[in-house]
């Protein structure tokens, strides 16, 4: 049996993953334990994990694109989190003693806590940033190094400019698969798992008697650290449905006040079954996150992606170039424009047959459970 530490970043889309690798390896018999803030981590690993809590750093409402919204998640967020977390990520490194640190590649701490401290460290990348840099990244990638080197010498580990905190020497997990990097070059250590799916024991009820399976059912979801930019958006959208009316029923994964009075085939909830719905649909309306895309192409369900920023609109290129879907403009896309996208997707054959051709190779790149053997691996490496 052999232990392991996860350190997380707090961002709901980067636990799941987390959580169902997490999951695999207690299912094999080794023990887990955690580190992060209790309030948002005990309710998904359950009762019995041990946690160390880190206390809780809430991620800020963002606004800015291009390369000012790397700087604002950076210094925004990303820099305050990893000194928020470094003294209890290190003393939890120390007490737990695990064979490997499992790392969130944002929890730079982790890793760094690792090193220190002669500890196997691996790295979980839930997005396509820094893995599949866009044309141009460059600049993007001067402004990460720069606070990647602020990370290391606050840790004491300045001398160490060739240690890499974003990406494990010996392992990276990457949520993806090479329908969607494409020819894009990855780093040798790295294995991609397809998408890291897992029970949710935080998942609401859903109002099954609304559902009616004789109609086609399209779930429209921005993310949770996108809400407040959605209601536009959103209006848009409910004029492109319009002219489908009742035929097809809608889902909008938003606040109850985001689409007020919704007509009666449509369904506003702050809160839904995600992995439950997927197989039910028929497509999916969504900012491109990582999370969302992976959930949908896992369950064959083809895409309209309107990216907001960072690494959605990298994501939205790959999934347009897998041909899973079709990319709009979130801010600037008009209903007819919207309307034609959504009948794409819904009613041209190729958009599913190519997507369910990336769930197959999701399936066989093994998810959660072969993360799980990867991390084993590691682990018992001589």
């Amino acid at each position: 049996m052999a232990r392991f530490l996860f350190i997380i970043v707090p961002i709901v889309a980067r636990v799941w993953p987390a959580v169902a690798i997490g999951d695999a390896l207690a299912t094999m018999g080794h023990e887990v334990a955690w580190c992060g803030p209790e309030g948002d981590l005990r309710a998904v690993v359950g009762p019995d994990m041990t946690i160390y809590a880190t206390g809780k750093r809430s991620y800020r409402a963002f606004h800015e694109v291009g390369l000012g919204a790397v700087r604002e998640l950076w210094d925004g967020y990303l820099m305050p989190l990893n000194r928020f977390i470094q003294a209890p990520v290190e003393r939890a490194v120390a007490e737990f003693q695990p064979d490997v640190v499992f790392a969130d590649q944002y929890a730079l701490v982790g890793a760094a806590a690792a090193y220190k401290q002669g500890v196997r460290w691996a790295t979980l990348c839930a997005g396509a940033l820094e893995l599949t840099p866009p044309a141009g990244f460059e600049v993007v990638r001067e402004l990460v190094s720069s606070r990647v080197a602020r990370v290391r010498q606050r840790a004491g580990l300045s001398d160490e400019e060739s240690l890499d905190l974003l990406f494990s020497p010996d392992l990276v997990i990457a949520t993806t698969s090479r329908a969607l990097t494409g020819a894009a070059p990855i780093p040798p250590q790295c294995v991609l798992i397809g998408a890291a799916l897992g029970p949710r024991r935080t998942d609401t009820g859903f109002d099954w008697d609304w559902w009616d399976s004789g109609r086609r059912h399209v779930l429209v979801t921005v993310g949770t650290l996108s809400s407040h930019l959605a209601q536009d958006f959103l209006k848009r959208v409910m004029a492109a449905m319009e002219p489908m009316g009742s035929k097809v029923q809608v889902v909008i994964n938003a606040a109850a006040d985001a689409v007020p009075d919704p007509p009666p085939h449509v369904l506003v909830a702050p809160r839904v079954p995600m992995l439950e719905l997927m197989p039910r649909l028929d497509a999916v309306v969504c900012q491109a996150g990582q999370s969302t895309v992976n959930e949908a192409l896992f369950h064959g369900v083809p895409l309209v992606v309107a990216p907001i920023r960072l690494g959605e609109l990298v994501v939205a290129q790959q999934v347009t170039r897998a041909g899973a879907g079709i990319e709009v403009s979130f801010s600037e896309v008009t209903p007819a424009q919207l309307a034609d996208a959504l009948a794409a997707v819904l009613d041209e054959p190729d958009y599913r047959s190519r997507t369910r051709r990336i769930s197959e190779e999701f399936v066989k790149a093994g998810g959660a459970d072969a993360a799980a053997q990867h991390l084993v691996a590691l682990a018992t490496r001589p």
